[in-house]
């Protein structure tokens, strides 16, 4: 059996810590077993180690994510990278041509696709395990998982199986009811309905013959030229919905969705990280990002969060309203995670004539580079603070250490490694100001090493 792991997600529905760049799954807010903070993708990633999965698992996501997935999970964890986000049809038909085309799986595989920030117990991907056996056993399209509700939640879809289960073995599926009202859901659960959870299987080939009936590549470059025509739609509403033959494995375990800040807080194992004081407040939780400190006195049962991307107070059982809040916000992602490291932005202007400066915190790890790179449109001006590292510039490496100013002209080839953990400021002067404009040469410094001299 193949795992597909999708991680998506547009970073709004935990704002301010989340956002484009970081999605809700790489927050760092839960702790593992020795008290250390760990994010949901870490925590799934070590429960599929723990079972067994890891070596069978891929990662399905976008180039925007690609960084921090490696920053938080490794350099080698597999991924298949959308071109662009289009959610979950194309995205796991993308993973699916990929196994199929370029891993050469064979058509009856068993393949489980599930999302990549569930919050549940170890004995849930036993669960998963299970998919296989059921997939090749019942003749059925497709088998879910559903979880076994503990009370009449409006915010879950649900699944509405044949009958009511009293063994756990999977049951044929009747129909799906997208989140109801409570005393609707009170119905379903008592016809032995189920939480939707995200996670199916099905045989490799059941997939791809979808794909050739509508007349998609089943060879994996080919697709990726043709991923802008797929539909821009959910795998649940393009195939699961007109599936006829499903069942549904139940599971009676754990399993809860951290997507809004209310139900991520009831798992965090501290009311506070970061710098700052909560006091004469019953379930309050404070997240600080910045380096300044934070006071609530006498405010109960809210979330207060603090990131460079904005301050956020809110009352938890209102939390859930920040997306459609938020959704109008034009800003780019004011922190982000990458695979060398991380960066923070410090400061934007624009002035009258159109000059546009932008001021970053860059902190890269000891061990790891910046790539071998330049720019069309900006000058840049680094100015190292902390550390000692090598510095490339048109074909020639130098050491530089704290307290050294480097100017990269427009056009200039440059790159850096970080000897220790290495900070600095940059100052970027240009118009237009974007990520995109950047051209990569080399990505590795082993690379940047055989291009570059050393300078005497």
């Amino acid at each position: 059996m193949k795992i597909i792991l999708l991680s998506g997600g547009s970073g709004k529905r935990l704002w301010p810590l989340s956002n484009d760049a970081r999605s809700k799954q790489f927050l760092k807010v839960l702790e593992n077993q020795n008290g250390e903070l760990q994010s949901m993708v870490q925590r799934v990633w070590g429960q599929l180690t723990n079972v067994g999965l890891a070596d069978s698992a891929v990662i399905a996501t976008s180039k925007s994510q690609v960084d921090m997935i490696q920053s938080q999970l490794g350099q080698d964890v597999p991924m298949i990278i959308e071109p662009m986000r289009r959610d979950t049809f194309p995205a796991i038909a993308l993973a699916s041509v990929y196994l199929y085309s370029v891993e050469g799986i064979g058509l009856d595989e068993v393949i489980a696709v599930l999302p990549v920030d569930p919050y549940v117990e170890d004995r849930f991907f036993d669960r998963v395990k299970d998919l296989e056996e059921t997939v090749l056993t019942s003749g059925a399209d497709l088998a879910l998982i559903g979880v076994e509700p503990t009370y009449p939640s409006a915010k879950y879809g649900y699944i509405v199986p044949a009958f009511k289960s009293s063994d756990g073995h999977y049951l044929k599926v009747i129909h799906f009811t997208e989140k109801p009202t409570e005393e609707k859901a009170a119905e379903l659960i008592k016809q032995g309905a189920l939480w939707n959870c995200g996670v199916f299987g099905f045989r490799l080939g059941y997939v791809i013959s979808l794909l050739k009936e509508k007349g998609y590549s089943v060879q994996y470059e080919e697709l990726l030229v043709q991923y802008n025509e797929l539909p821009k739609i959910s795998f649940d509403y393009e195939i699961v919905e007109k599936t006829k033959h499903i069942v549904v494995l139940p599971y009676d375990g754990y399993w809860k969705d951290l997507g809004t800040w209310n139900t991520l807080t009831e798992e965090m194992g501290t009311n506070q990280i970061g710098k700052g004081i909560v006091v004469e407040s019953e379930n309050t939780h404070l997240i600080n990002e910045l380096d300044i400190p934070v006071a609530v006195l006498g405010v109960s049962n809210a979330i207060v969060a603090v990131s460079p991307d904005g301050i956020l107070v809110a009352d938890k059982a209102k939390s859930p309203k920040i997306k459609d809040l938020v959704n109008g916000f034009d800003q780019r992602p004011m922190y982000e995670e990458r695979r060398w490291g991380w960066y923070r932005v410090l400061d934007y202007t624009k002035f009258e004539d159109g000059r546009e400066v932008l001021t970053k915190r860059i902190g890269v790890a000891a061990g790891k580079n910046l790539s071998y790179h330049m720019h069309r449109y900006r000058r840049e001006v680094w100015t190292i603070i902390r550390g000692e590292g090598e510095f490339a510039l048109n074909g020639e490496i130098r050491r530089v250490k704290s307290g050294d100013v480097l100017d990269i002209p427009v056009g200039m080839k440059h790159g850096m490694k970080a000897i220790t953990d290495l900070e600095l400021i940059e100052v970027q002067i240009g118009t237009p100001l974007m990520e995109e404009d950047i051209i990569r040469i080399f990505m590795s410094w082993d690379e940047i090493e055989q291009f570059c001299r050393y300078a005497r």
